[in-house]
């Protein structure tokens, strides 16, 4: 008998599919493939730009720079603010301007300029052949100047309700500022290319809140204690011959303990000498806490610890009074004793020297 013939109605609708798949109606054209990056939206070069401008009040709201990159070159007389984070941003050929910049994620760079005043954040600055430049600085590495004189150097001090999201978009951390720790490139002999500015220097009045339309819907403060990045003393001279170590572990509530201690001690006269948010290891526990490392071992895993060096005669027991008083139950690591004090302040910040390669 054979086999049975395949219905013919079924035989049909699979070549007329196969047909209508290949075949094109006339005049229809074929549509190009749409790849991720077709569809992402052009960037215009000239919206990330300042160039050639004289006597004008220009910047970027929060949010309308968005971790680009950016470039400022060629003005005079004006007065810059970049309200969010970028990328990289490069300053060139630029006279007698006062310039704040937002978080940024990689370097800023100075070429050419002369008597600018400066607010910024960022992870890598470098000033070149420049003059009579004062900075207020955040910078998670050392700063370095190069065939530059007469720079000036000062903590950042600064607040607007976006600026800590913008720390972390930028993926810098407010508790690592190095920005006292200049290197020189083109040191001369008997003469210093850099300083720091005076402690008690009130950065509004190098760096001004902007007072033009636009700008006013940005909620500024430039008070020390609202400051996201807290205010250190760096490089200067120790009051005292008294410091302590405080380390905080991680938690939910990490930073806000780290700021309510920090206000706590500098509200008493202490003075905040230097800050450092980073990772630890096993090892490096011991190294630092000694007999008390197996108290922390297991929280070293739950995230970076934060670090604070306060200075000041009786530091070690007014931080143990304010930890046993405010703090009662989260697990610190405070200096035990002002004779081991200064020792423990060694270890630590050794070993961060040594971890991130200063």
């Amino acid at each position: 008998w054979g086999p049975l013939p395949r219905p013919l109605g079924r035989t049909m609708g699979c070549c007329f599919t196969k047909r209508r798949k290949s075949e094109k109606a006339e005049g229809e054209e074929e549509q190009p493939k749409l790849y991720s990056w077709d569809q992402r939206e052009k960037v215009d070069p000239k919206d990330y730009m300042f160039s050639g401008l004289k006597d004008e009040t220009v910047g970027r709201l929060p949010g309308k720079v968005a971790g680009q990159q950016f470039v400022i070159q060629d003005c005079e007389n004006c007065n810059i603010y970049i309200f969010d984070h970028s990328a990289t941003i490069t300053i060139d050929d630029c006279t007698n301007c006062v310039i704040f910049l937002g978080p940024v994620k990689g370097s800023v760079f100075f070429r050419n300029c002369r008597d600018c005043k400066c607010t910024l954040a960022c992870q890598q600055f470098r000033v070149r052949d420049c003059r009579k430049l004062e900075v207020f600085l955040c910078c998670a590495t050392q700063p370095i100047i190069e065939s530059s004189t007469n720079i000036k150097f000062g903590c950042f001090q600064w607040y607007y309700p976006e600026l800590a999201a913008q720390f972390k978009d930028a993926g810098l951390s407010i508790f690592n500022n190095i920005w006292s720790h200049v290197h020189d490139f083109t040191p001369v002999s008997g003469e210093l290319n850099w300083s720091l500015l005076p402690e008690n220097a009130v950065v509004q009045d190098y760096v001004p809140i902007p007072m033009t339309e636009e700008f006013k819907a940005v909620r500024i403060s430039t008070e020390a204690n609202r400051s996201i990045v807290p205010v250190s003393r760096g490089q200067r001279q120790k009051y005292s011959d008294e410091s302590c170590l405080v380390v905080l572990f991680a938690d939910d509530y990490t930073t806000a303990n780290a700021r309510k201690l920090i206000d706590e001690m500098v509200g008493k006269g202490f003075s905040l000498v230097q800050t450092k948010e980073m990772s630890m290891k096993t090892e490096d526990a011991q190294r630092v806490f000694q007999e008390k490392a197996s108290d922390f071992l297991l929280l070293l895993n739950k995230g970076p610890v934060i670090a604070l060096e306060f200075n000041g005669d009786d530091a070690v027991q007014e931080c143990h009074l304010i930890v046993n008083g405010m703090f009662n139950g989260t697990k610190m690591f405070v200096s035990e004793k002002k004779e081991t004090a200064s020792g423990d302040v060694d270890s630590f910040y050794n070993f961060a020297e040594i971890q991130m390669g200063i």
